[in-house]
């Protein structure tokens, strides 16, 4: 027998906090919350824990921090609890090991530590306390449906099959707008949660990067907050989480000047696609879980190296923001000896929600959906972003941004696709 709690905490940052790890302005005001919202899976094994944050990115050792303390505030091990972050950019990016490294330069902060660590300690009491109001799980719900206008691949390739554009996410570029949509997975899936006719929760996953805008110093949940956010409050007490997909190389930018009002135009086309996901819903009998964990290690480009990453991060005659660029990949070198936990839950053998760490390029996503012909596989990216982009070998023959500012190598590829292989594979 299945059971099923869920948590809602507020994790919006203070005024004066940085943001996207201080490249961009600091908080200067909130146009709406930021929230950490997860369930809880109880059954015959240890339980499991879903969370989806709307934070920029939790990388390193602050990843396995939040899933220490959510797994020990429920009775489970680290390795059966998946945090994900929705990674708009007007919203933290914690990374422990970095934020030393920059201390000891005398740089600005890229994170509020004490802050952070106050947060971690705040969702997972109220994890532990939800557990009180668990319900019983009768039945799980596995639904799609096709977002129309809202993702288009940013590496617009020219005729030499070399990266020529770039389709950020407000894009200005008339030219680079009017380019045909390039690669993505247009659907939205879902997964719910059901206690005979009462959905206790929905899980909601989409490939694309969450931001209309940033920089202005006005948090946000952005475009894909807002439409769970307002699915959340239509149906009836039932609790909404949205993950981002495979979104490295995915953005919004196709149709999204950067105009304010395309917010809530790309807000209201995602929204439409989770009701019709949930309408087109199949419902089936669950009465057990099956989690399984692939621990991975993905290799350093060979051009990142201690020396050099200190040199760089020394430099007071370069910018701050590349000099925690440097931060950044040094503390991700420096914990090659600990693996990211790859995971997947897998509910009555028909339907299967993946979690994959950083950020991977759509290929991925459609991978691992290739692995079960005819089956239903919703993926989470951003999981442990450590590793940053996460590109296939091809890419970097290509150009374009992403395996440039990738901290893994061109042979992630093969080892990302023998873990999703077991994971996903019946």
């Amino acid at each position: 027998m299945i059971s099923l709690s869920t948590f809602r905490v507020d994790v919006t940052p203070p005024i004066g906090s940085p943001l996207c790890g201080g490249w961009i302005a600091p908080v200067a005001g909130v146009t709406d919350p930021l929230y950490a919202l997860g369930v809880v899976l109880l059954g015959d094994d240890a339980p499991v824990v879903l969370c989806a944050l709307d934070w920029c990115e939790i990388r390193n050792e602050d990843h396995a921090l939040w899933r220490e303390r959510l797994g020990k505030a429920v009775g489970t091990g680290a390795e059966r609890v998946a945090v994900q972050t929705v990674h708009q950019h007007n919203a933290p990016l914690t990374d422990l090991a970095a934020q030393r490294l920059v201390r000891e330069q005398g740089m600005a902060d890229l994170m509020d530590a004490g802050w952070a660590e106050g947060v971690v300690e705040r969702v997972a009491e109220a994890a532990q306390k939800g557990l009180k109001e668990a319900q019983p799980v009768t039945h799980a719900g596995m639904g799609q449906a096709r977002v129309a206008q809202v993702a288009s691949n940013r590496r617009v390739l020219g005729p030499d099959g070399k990266v020529n554009g770039v389709r950020w996410s407000a894009c200005q570029d008339a030219a680079l707008r009017a380019a045909p949509e390039g690669l993505i997975d247009p659907m939205l899936r879902t997964i719910s949660f059901w206690n005979g006719k009462q959905k206790l929760a929905a899980l909601h996953t989409y490939a694309t990067h969450p931001m209309s805008t940033y920089g202005d110093g006005l948090v946000n949940s952005d475009f894909a907050g807002q439409a769970r956010e307002r699915r959340t409050g239509e149906d009836g007490g039932a609790l909404h989480l949205y993950f981002t997909g495979c979104a490295g190389d995915v953005t919004a930018g196709k149709y999204n000047d950067g105009a304010p009002e395309n917010r809530a135009a790309l807000a209201e086309r995602l929204h439409a696609g989770m009701v019709a996901s949930e309408r087109q819903a199949e419902r089936f009998p669950v009465d057990r879980l099956d989690w399984r964990v692939a621990p991975v290690t993905l290799p350093p480009r060979e051009d990142l190296n201690e020396a050099a990453l200190m040199k760089a991060l020394a430099n007071i005659s370069d910018s701050e923001a590349k000099r925690k660029g440097a931060a950044l990949y040094l503390a991700y070198l420096r914990r090659m000896g600990t693996p990211i936990p790859f995971t997947a839950l897998h509910l009555g053998g028909k339907a299967c929600l993946l979690h994959l760490p950083g950020e991977p390029l759509i290929e991925y996503q459609l991978y691992a959906q290739e692995q079960r012909p005819g089956g239903f596989v919703a993926v989470a990216g951003y999981g442990d972003c450590g590793t940053g982009y996460i590109p296939l070998a091809k890419h970097y023959a290509e150009g374009g941004y992403e395996p440039t500012a990738a901290s893994v190598s061109p042979e992630a590829e093969e080892i990302m696709k023998r873990a999703i292989q077991g994971l996903v594979r019946a």
